[in-house]
């Protein structure tokens, strides 16, 4: 059998996987409830194994890449920090290379699709590009003078950035634009003003369709913030393409 690897993101709510194999094909997915971290992570390793060794089915892949989102250092292959895992300093690369038998490449979320993005996809032959995906949290990736820019891993944290809300974070403060503008912020705000408990964005997307007052005020507020911070980004990198994606 031809070597396969495995990808997998590891979001604020679900963990993704998919079996990638020589040509650069995807074939089989999974897909998990992210679990509650901890600062060890051990939960969420837990679950990464699980997925790997579902997808691999009894035959060892050749190597596994997971990205995560937070600060990363992704040449040491650890997890500083992320709020929405809770997670602290986790060597993510050698406790999973441990367990699994195989290597192991650790990155940013976000970075990541950003170099998808400009190797293939809308940020193509970009100098300067945005990539900015919205999910349970929001972070860009920065495309400068044609590579993926990734600061020490502090890069593109843009999703704490202060758009003159009074809203609390879940990293303390308040005011940052992830607290009312990512897909979890929305739902979240939904249920607060209105009572009515939500599966998600995706539900208050359809109240918005079908004009329901509420939720169009709180998609109104979201889409705000991020045309704030979309203009915080463009007036520093000057980028000649910005592309918003799902998270």
């Amino acid at each position: 059998m031809a070597p396969r690897v495995v990808a997998v993101d590891v979001g604020g709510t679900a963990v993704k996987a998919g079996l990638i194999d020589d040509g650069g094909r995807l074939g089989a997915v999974d897909r998990t409830v992210t679990p509650a971290a901890g600062l060890d992570g051990r939960p969420v390793i837990d679950a990464v194994e699980a997925v790997v060794r579902r997808l691999a089915d009894g035959a060892p892949p050749a190597a596994v890449g997971v990205v995560v989102p937070g600060i990363v250092d992704e040449a040491a292959g650890i997890a500083v920090h992320a709020e929405n895992l809770g997670w602290h300093d986790v060597a993510l690369r050698a406790l999973l290379a441990d367990r699994l038998g195989c290597p192991v490449a650790v990155g940013h979320d976000v970075r990541a699709g950003g170099l998808a993005e400009h190797r293939a996809g809308a940020l193509r032959g970009a100098e300067n590009a945005v990539f900015l995906p919205v999910g349970t949290g929001i972070a860009a990736a920065l495309v400068l003078g044609g590579r993926v820019f990734a600061g020490d891993g502090y890069a593109g944290e843009i999703g704490h950035v202060d758009v003159g809300h009074s809203l609390a974070c879940a990293c303390g403060g308040r005011g940052c634009l992830e607290a009312i503008a990512s897909a979890a912020a929305v739902a979240r705000r939904y249920t607060a003003v209105t009572g009515v408990a939500v599966g998600g964005s995706r539900d208050v997307a359809e109240l918005v369709r079908r004009g329901e007052p509420a939720a169009v005020a709180v998609w109104d507020d979201a889409l705000d913030a991020l045309a704030a911070g979309l203009a915080l980004l463009t007036g520093v990198v000057a980028p000649s393409v910005v592309a918003v994606g799902g998270g």
